[in-house]
């Protein structure tokens, strides 16, 4: 099991989090706020944003919906993903995030994306200073494959710092955190808060219904989720959740949840209609026989050591 962060007046982190990457895109300001306010009411205290999310719109929202509460709620943002992880990029992004957000402190400042061209040291010397200085009070990684996690943890002690927090892909059909990142971060005691429970909406099953999303309006997602038996994954998990009478939105989050590290998946929505099924995951927890069986739809990956008759 992983750490629980913690909020400044203690409050610790939800089973969830919310990610604000809709803020000021997809989602207007009146869906924004509806959204927040749902997820503050279904208990939600961990809320994600990033510097380069809708233009600043996203964080400019985020720190307007959250100051009124802000004590008990966990905030974070990130830095790097465009410009690299220098010293001058991350004091320039990370001074106009604060001024977006109208806070001087954040909870949780993520690297955004490993930088081949930046020391790692530059990086995480920079990192300390914020933390020392009070500006920010965990350090967390995005996008990290595993043995750049254990380097970055093992430059950042140097500096008497470590990587608090890990936000990774990991989702039904996107599995490949299993193999070595969620057991470096149980081993290490690394919080991790992975992204996109729903790939991209393949897994509520709106694409099959002919809706749209990310997945038709985004080259990337679909590229991403193009292989036909994702596609076919998801039909399994529609057909589940006819069975047991539970949103596939809500299994496919629960089940992002359930593994033994102990994850904080991060939800999303554009409006609160969308995201109510995402936030009932909250409230179900898979029994051993259902999460096998969601399991089962997708190819579980082999160990790092592909010793496939030891798995």
């Amino acid at each position: 099991m992983t750490q629980i962060l913690t909020s400044r007046d203690g409050t610790p982190a939800s089973r969830l989090a919310f990610g604000t990457m809709q803020f000021g895109g997809r989602a207007n300001a009146t869906q924004s706020e509806a959204m927040f306010e749902a997820s503050l009411a279904a208990g939600i205290t961990h809320f994600d944003t990033a510097h380069a999310y809708t233009g600043g719109a996203s964080e400019e929202l985020t720190g307007r919906l959250i100051a009124p509460h802000r004590d008990r709620l966990i905030l974070a943002t990130k830095a790097g993903y465009v410009g690299g992880s220098t010293r001058e990029n991350i004091l320039k992004t990370f001074d106009i995030s604060r001024q977006r957000l109208a806070m001087d402190q954040v909870d949780i400042l993520y690297l955004h994306r490993f930088d081949d061209d930046t020391p790692l040291r530059e990086t995480f010397q920079t990192l300390a200073e914020l933390k020392q200085r009070g500006l920010i009070r965990y350090v967390g990684v995005s996008n990290f494959a595993a043995w750049q996690v254990m380097k970055a943890a093992w430059v950042a002690s140097e500096f008497d710092l470590a990587i608090d927090i890990l936000q990774p892909m990991y989702n039904l059909v996107k599995r490949q955190a299993e193999v070595e990142l969620f057991p470096a971060c149980a081993d290490q005691g690394i919080a991790i808060a992975p992204y996109s429970p729903l790939g991209g909406g393949l897994l509520t099953g709106k694409y099959a219904a002919g809706g749209s999303g990310r997945l038709v309006e985004d080259q990337a997602y679909a590229s991403r989720y193009a292989p036909d038996w994702m596609h076919q994954a998801a039909v399994g998990l529609q057909k589940i959740a006819a069975d047991v009478g539970i949103h596939a939105a809500t299994l496919a989050v629960a089940w992002a949840a359930r593994h033994p590290a102990g994850p904080t998946p991060i939800i999303s929505g554009r409006s609160a209609e969308q995201l109510a099924p995402s936030l009932a995951a909250l409230d179900v927890t898979l029994d051993d026989a259902l999460y096998t069986r969601l399991s089962a739809l997708a190819p579980t990956p082999a160990p790092a050591t592909d010793r496939l008759e030891e798995a």
